[in-house]
């Protein structure tokens, strides 16, 4: 999910992309099975199944959002952080305040 050539500068740069763009399908794939796994384990709790069975499958769901933010971090920090980071100046110090920020939400 890495190895993207375009990415985004500013929300006013119409003519550039997000970093994930030539993922974008991978993504939305990876997402639709999430949901898959999620309305499972809606099931699962509606059926009174096990609950050990249940909290696997949480653990399962929570390791495959984790996977996905990591591969639209990885995208950001390699396109727009690095972009920014060679342009320099307050951009350049935004974006990786931004991408701190969104590593402790990752993390806690």
């Amino acid at each position: 999910m890495t190895d993207i050539a375009t990415h985004e500068h500013s929300p006013a740069d119409t003519d550039s992309h997000h970093g994930y763009i030539t993922d974008k399908d991978k993504y939305l794939n990876r997402l639709k099975r999430i949901e898959g796994q999620a309305r499972g384990i809606h099931k699962m709790v509606e059926d009174e199944k096990y609950c050990i069975d249940i909290l696997t499958q949480i653990s399962a769901l929570t390791s495959a959002l984790e996977a996905v933010a990591v591969g639209l971090l990885d995208d950001h920090l390699r396109h727009c952080v690095v972009d920014a980071a060679r342009m320099g100046g307050a951009e350049a110090d935004a974006k990786i305040t931004e991408a701190t920020q969104a590593i402790a939400r990752l993390v806690r």
